[in-house]
C-alpha cells in the first residue's frame, strides 16, 4: 500500500500538496506504529447522529468524508474510535492494533510503501518489485480527478446532483481520446520497425475497446491496422493442459501454440504471405479456411490476449518489431480521504453488467466465478504488467454512478441463501455511497466510450 502525508491546503492547480518524507521521518513513523501495536489499543464502533459525525469529520479536516455523508441521506453514521480519535471506514476493521505483528515501511516516491504479510503467510513480509509504470498511471488518474474537480465520491455525487454530468462525461472522454491518440503517435514514431501491437490486461479492463480505439487512431495517422485474435493460436484440445481439478485450463500459457504463433509473425514481418488459422472451439481443433495475409508497408497487426506481455510469447521475435500495451481500470478515486476504492471491485461491477447484458450469465454466477478469474490474473497477467511499453488506464471518473444504475437491481435479486449473497451485500453497501446516474444522463456517453463495452450502445462490433 502506497501512503502519503498531505498538507491541508492543496497546490494552486488543486492537486494535493504532498510532504516529501526523509528516511529518518519514515523511521519515526515506524517507531510510532510499533508503539501502537505494543499497546494493543481496541477499535470501538458506535452509531451516532450523522450531523454529529459530520462535525467530527470537519474538525479533523476531512471535508470529503463530511460531504460524502451529508449527501448520503442517512440519519445515523457508524463511527470507529481508537484511543479517543473518531473516524469512519468502509469495510471491516480488526479488533485492535495488536493484530498486526509484522510490517515493513519502505521509502517510495514522495511517500512510503506499507508492506504487510499475505493471508497465506501471515508472519512473513514478501519482497514485491517496485511497479513504477503502474504508479505513474495511478498518479495520472489522480491528476485527471483534479482537472475534473472531483476529490472523492462526495464531490462526484455533488457534481451529479448539480446537473453537471454532461460536462464531466465530456471532459473524461476527452482525456481518454487524448491518451489513445498519444499511444497511436508513439506507434507511428516507430512505424519503420513496429509491425505488431500486443495488448494485455485483466478481466473487464476494456481491452477490446482499447484495441479498437488505438486502431482507429492509427488509421487517422495513415496506418492500416489488422486485428489478429490470439485465441486462434490455441493448441488442439488433446494438448490443452488441465488444472488441479482436471478441467481444461485455457488460461494457461501452455494452451497457446507459441512456436507456431512466432513462426507466422516472423514470416509476416519478412513480408511473406501466410494462411492465418481459425480455432474451432466446438471441435477443439485448429482449422484453415484460406484466410491469406501478406503485410503491406502501412499495415500493422494488433493482437489482444491475456499472455500478450509474457516475455516467453515474444522471445523468438525481434524486440523492435512489437509494441506492448497494458490496459486496466486503475481508478484512483477514493470514497474519502482514507477509504480507497478497489480497482478489482470496479472491474467486477463492469463484468457483472456485461455478463448479464451480453453473455447470458447471471450476477450470481459472475460473482462465484470471480475468485477463479482473479487467480488467473495473478498468475498470468500481473507479473508481466511492467513489461508494457505504455499503460492505458480505462477507468472513467463517472463510471461508478453509471454502473450502479445497471447493477444494483440485479444484486438485490440475489437470494440470501445463495453462496454469492455475502459478496452481493458487500457490493451493495459500497454502492450505497454512490449517487447513480439516470438514463437521461447516461445518454450523454458517446458510442465509442469504453464503458459502452459493458452497458451497451457501442458503435463498435464486439
Amino acid at each position: 500500500m502506497y501512503c502519503e502525508l498531505r498538507e491541508l491546503e492543496p497546490e494552486e492547480d488543486g492537486t494535493p500538496k504532498v510532504a516529501t518524507l526523509s528516511e529518518e521521518e519514515i523511521d519515526l513513523i515506524c517507531e510510532e506504529m510499533l508503539k501502537l501495536i505494543k499497546a494493543d489499543l481496541p477499535f470501538t464502533r458506535e452509531k451516532i447522529h450523522t450531523e454529529d459525525a459530520i462535525k467530527i469529520f470537519r474538525q479533523h479536516h476531512q471535508e470529503q468524508k463530511a460531504v460524502l455523508h451529508e449527501l448520503r441521506g442517512k440519519f445515523f453514521t457508524t463511527v470507529y474510535y481508537l484511543d479517543g480519535y473518531a473516524d469512519h471506514f468502509y469495510g471491516p476493521l480488526t479488533e485492535s492494533t495488536g493484530v498486526l505483528k509484522t510490517f515493513v515501511l519502505e521509502s517510495f516516491s514522495r511517500g512510503f510503501l506499507l508492506n504487510i504479510p499475505p493471508i497465506t503467510s501471515p508472519y512473513q513480509v514478501q519482497k514485491t518489485p517496485y511497479q513504477y509504470k503502474l504508479f505513474d498511471v495511478f498518479k495520472e488518474h489522480s491528476q485527471w480527478c483534479s482537472i475534473l474537480g472531483v476529490k472523492g465520491v462526495g464531490t462526484l455525487n455533488s457534481t451529479i446532483l448539480a446537473n453537471k454530468s454532461r460536462d464531466m462525461i465530456q471532459i473524461a472522454e476527452g482525456l481518454h481520446e487524448r491518451k489513445y491518440a498519444d499511444i497511436a503517435d508513439k506507434i507511428y514514431e516507430r512505424r519503420g520497425d513496429v509491425r505488431l501491437v500486443l495488448i494485455a490486461g485483466p478481466s473487464s479492463s476494456g481491452k477490446t475497446t482499447t484495441s479498437k480505439r488505438v486502431a482507429l487512431q492509427c488509421r487517422v495517422l495513415g496506418m492500416n491496422p489488422i486485428i489478429i485474435e490470439m485465441d486462434n493460436y490455441f493448441v488442439d484440445r488433446e494438448r490443452t493442459p488441465r488444472d488441479e481439478n482436471g478441467n481444461y485450463n485455457f488460461e494457461s500459457f501452455q494452451a497457446l501454440d507459441v512456436n507456431f504463433l512466432s513462426l507466422q509473425m516472423n514470416q509476416l514481418f519478412e513480408g511473406k504471405a501466410v494462411q492465418l488459422p481459425k480455432f474451432n472451439f466446438t471441435e477443439g481443433k485448429r482449422t484453415f479456411n484460406g484466410n491469406i495475409l501478406q503485410m503491406n508497408e502501412n499495415d500493422i497487426l494488433i493482437m489482444e490476449g491475456i499472455h500478450a506481455l509474457n516475455p516467453n510469447l515474444t522471445k523468438d521475435m525481434p524486440s523492435n518489431k512489437y509494441y506492448r500495451i497494458y490496459a486496466s481500470a486503475l481508478t484512483s478515486l477514493s470514497l474519502d480521504e482514507n477509504n480507497n476504492i478497489s480497482t478489482s471491485d470496479n472491474r467486477l461491477l463492469r463484468r457483472i453488467v456485461r455478463d448479464a447484458n451480453f453473455r447470458g450469465v447471471s450476477p450470481e454466477e459472475t460473482i462465484l466465478r470471480w475468485p477463479s478469474v482473479r487467480h488467473g490474473e495473478i498468475e498470468n497477467i500481473f507479473p508481466y504488467q511492467e513489461n508494457a511499453d505504455v499503460m492505458f488506464n480505462s477507468a472513467l471518473i463517472y463510471e461508478l454512478p453509471v454502473l450502479k444504475y445497471y447493477v444494483e437491481p440485479s444484486l438485490r435479486r440475489i437470494h440470501l441463501n445463495s453462496p454469492a449473497s455475502v459478496e452481493s451485500i458487500r457490493l451493495l453497501k459500497f454502492l450505497s455511497y454512490v449517487q447513480e446516474m439516470q438514463p437521461s444522463e447516461i445518454a450523454f456517453i458517446p458510442p465509442t466510450s469504453v464503458i459502452r463495452e459493458f452497458i451497451g450502445g457501442s458503435s463498435f462490433i464486439y
